[in-house]
């Protein structure tokens, strides 16, 4: 296609007056109809696993919840706590914790200076976190099968101000990669090259959410228990893309000296959980299989926005871009040539597209290549997506 054929199709865009957005990963309509039985589902009954729903108390969560909690995170639900409804905000308290009162060693406000390494590309909200927290970020690259390790081990080796890291393990947002077990093996040891406290924010959001036969996620806590750094690890998972976005459940797991120490903080923010919403995902998600039968719903709708993406994206030439063709998640990671991300952006803002801002899945919002642009294809209809990377790839070779 000649730039004056280019120019004419992105002139036609323009003149349709588009209004499209893939800004978040945020769950369809049609997905969310999927949960809509389990609102009524207690009928009226507040009583569930010998617990009155309705009052104060159990900021551990129900005994019920928390096990639907360890099978997302394949821990023994004893480990697990069941509250809130966004495992960021439970991944705010683990970090306030530290900071006020200390987990596995001394509060982290007596120190100048604490850093965390993060994964890159990575989850802007996570960097937004750390950055609000006053937390200096480390890009560590990733590599396709979680991040380069070398890397990172050298890193805390010589800088003892590096206390964390923080990352997405499965279909990562938003490369949609999987760790492997050799990663996974070494991430579990890194506590071991760091200061004692060194703390590992494991954020597994997407640990089913499989839309393609897609590689195992290894048991890091497994990993750490060998390594003895089970005190160093944190695990996050939630229901809001298994559920309703805005009303999941929020799970948190560690082993028993962390989550003793992390409760002894957490218990004065709290007076108990949200029993009731508890109950419901209790009911409507009583074990794996009705778990795994949920989740293949997801998918059947999530697979036909992804081939979507992929069937336009392969219309660009093959030294235009790169992307990466996820098996689950929620996100396309899209490279252009160095220096082009910006300009495409701009050009599909003009056209009616909105986009990730360029640089958010860097730390500081600061993409050192400019290339890198997050595509979330699932909020909007089939139709508008088709509409939205027409837009998209016309941008991209418009940009050159």
């Amino acid at each position: 296609m000649t730039k004056k054929e280019i120019e004419k199709n992105y002139k036609k865009l323009l003149d349709q007056n588009l209004n499209l957005d893939l800004t978040r990963g945020q769950p369809s309509k049609e997905q969310l109809k999927l949960s809509e039985p389990m609102d009524q589902i207690l009928k009226n009954k507040f009583n569930f696993d010998g617990e009155d729903l309705r009052n104060y108390g159990l900021i551990k969560g129900l005994d019920s919840t928390r096990k639907l909690g360890a099978i997302l995170l394949g821990i023994n639900y004893k480990n697990v706590i069941a509250n809130g409804t966004s495992s960021l905000n439970l991944t705010s308290m683990v970090i306030q914790a530290l900071f006020f009162k200390g987990i596995n060693g001394e509060a982290w406000k007596h120190y100048k200076k604490i850093s965390f390494l993060c994964p890159v590309p990575g989850y802007d909200r996570h960097f937004s976190l750390l950055e609000m927290m006053g937390i200096n970020m480390i890009n560590v690259p990733l590599r396709g099968d979680g991040p380069d390790m070398d890397y990172a081990e050298k890193l805390v080796k010589k800088d003892k101000s590096i206390k964390g890291i923080i990352c997405v393990p499965k279909h990562s947002n938003p490369t949609g990669e999987t760790y492997s077990l050799k990663v996974l093996e070494r991430l579990a040891r890194l506590p071991k090259k760091a200061s004692k406290d060194f703390m590992i924010f494991y954020d597994n959001a997407y640990s089913v959410h499989d839309f393609k036969k897609s590689k195992k996620l290894g048991n890091i806590f497994n990993f750490c228990k060998k390594s003895n750094t089970s005190n160093n690890i944190v695990m996050f998972a939630s229901t809001s893309k298994i559920t309703f976005a805005g009303a999941g459940i929020s799970f948190l797991a560690a082993s028993e000296k962390t989550l003793s120490n992390f409760l002894s903080f957490y218990q004065n923010t709290r007076v108990g959980s949200d029993k009731i919403n508890q109950a419901k995902h209790s009911k409507f998600l009583k074990d794996k299989k009705s778990l795994e039968k949920h989740m293949n719903k997801h998918s059947l709708v999530l697979s036909k926005k992804f081939e979507i993406v992929e069937k336009y994206l392969s219309k660009l030439p093959s030294d235009m871009a790169d992307w990466t063709k996820p098996t689950g998640g929620y996100f396309v990671s899209f490279n252009s040539k160095p220096g082009k991300a910006k300009k495409i952006y701009k050009l599909c803002e003009t056209a009616g597209l909105k986009l990730t801002p360029v640089g958010a899945t860097f730390p500081y919002g600061k993409d050192p290549k400019n290339q890198n642009l997050r595509i979330s294809p699932t909020k909007i209809s089939n139709l508008e997506l088709k509409k939205a990377m027409e837009v998209f790839i016309t941008s991209v070779m418009l940009a050159g």
